[in-house]
């Protein structure tokens, strides 16, 4: 008798233990299906606006998709570009957050993004003329509004291909408006933090 009472405890305390981890299992498993975060990274081609400005820079930066079992998916941005080979006009840097909205069909997944940020330009041949006047920029900051967009195409479950295309708005002094318009376009590879075949 002593030992089924035993048993009955032992049994009350295992169901009691194990209640809780469940739960928090199912909690966790479903708080992964509603976030999944990518990284990427890539080389880029960009016209800095300026004259015949030109940089290949490397571009990486990380997605959190906030949706990702629902027919669109936003998505939370972040992105640096850093000029590797700096032309002979400027070179930028930047970096960029912001929204991004995406819907995957079969192995594409198009998006288009809205970003801002803080952007650095460095002026080449011991700087840059300010028109009419005898004042000489090596180097200025300015906020940046980038509008673009692109597509992942996947090979695997995880890895695609990205291709990626930017207009970016940003202030400069040495220019009579005191704005110029870069182009930007990237080819790399993005990862996605997933359990399973794509898509989600």
């Amino acid at each position: 008798m002593r030992r089924a009472s035993r048993l009955h405890i032992l049994f009350a305390l295992l169901a009691f233990a194990a209640a809780p981890r469940h739960a928090t299992a199912q909690g966790l498993s479903t708080a992964s299906r509603r976030i999944t975060p990518s990284v990427f990274a890539g080389l880029t081609g960009v016209n800095t606006g300026l004259d015949s400005g030109r940089n290949l820079s490397l571009t990486a930066g990380v997605d959190f998709d906030l949706l990702p079992e629902h027919t669109f998916h936003p998505a939370i941005e972040y992105r640096g570009t850093y000029a590797l080979a700096k032309g002979d006009v400027d070179s930028l840097k930047t970096n960029l957050g912001g929204l991004k909205v995406s819907r995957p069909f079969r192995r594409f997944r198009p998006y288009a993004d809205l970003l801002a940020g803080r952007g650095e330009t460095t002026y080449a041949n011991g700087g840059y003329q300010v028109p009419g006047k005898l004042i000489f920029y090596t180097q200025s900051s300015s906020n940046v509004f980038s509008l673009g967009g692109g597509t992942d195409v996947h090979a695997t479950g995880h890895l695609a291909l990205k291709i990626d295309l930017q207009l970016q708005h940003y202030s400069s002094p040495v220019t009579p408006s005191g704005h110029l318009y870069s182009e930007t376009a990237t080819v790399g590879l993005t990862y996605v933090f997933h359990t399973g075949r794509w898509p989600l």
